[in-house]
């Protein structure tokens, strides 16, 4: 991904690089106090593999709210296969399932996340505003507002979607 020019010289896009990547710790500190406390990923290697998935990747970011709406897929990737990669050492050991009440404050310690991520690749071929009001608020960490903003939409409408998507993945992964 190519971020647009920037005006000024390097010492202004070294200091959007600066406010950028402080933000995304900032994301990735809150979204890794949910984790267990014996979970081996840490904020930065997070967010440095979230921000290599992003910069490796085609296409062009359009701005600050798109970066962020990136950058929270990105460490839901990154979050996913880590998991994945810890199951398969694991065979499937300890694996503690959601609660979707859960879902409102976040994920807790030893929460599932590959049932997570599954049921919400389901729930974007239903609706995929709402399964995008879950990834960044499950998976970026996110307020609501925060989501209005970054996705442009009201926050009557985020709210919406989010009490849509915790029903339907209440059904989903009670089934």
């Amino acid at each position: 991904m190519t971020l647009a020019p920037h005006r000024g010289g390097p010492e202004v896009v070294n200091a959007a690089f600066d406010e950028l990547y402080t933000e995304l710790r900032r994301l990735a500190s809150r979204h890794m106090r949910r984790e267990p406390a014996r979970h081996t990923l840490q904020p930065t290697a997070l967010v440095n593999e979230a921000y290599l998935r992003l910069m490796n990747g085609a296409g062009s970011i359009n701005d600050r709210h798109h970066f962020f709406a990136l950058a929270s897929r990105a460490m839901r990737r990154v979050l996913v296969d880590h998991a994945r990669r810890k199951r398969a050492r694991k065979r499937g050991a300890d694996v503690v399932h959601l609660e979707v009440d859960q879902l409102a404050e976040g994920h807790g310690p030893g929460t599932d996340v590959l049932a997570v991520d599954e049921a919400l690749t389901e729930l974007a071929t239903v609706d995929p505003d709402a399964a995008q009001v879950v990834e960044l608020r499950f998976f970026g960490g996110h307020t609501d507002a925060e989501v209005a903003d970054i996705t442009g939409r009201s926050l009557a409408s985020v709210r919406r979607d989010w009490t849509f998507a915790r029903r339907w993945l209440q059904r989903r992964l009670k089934a």
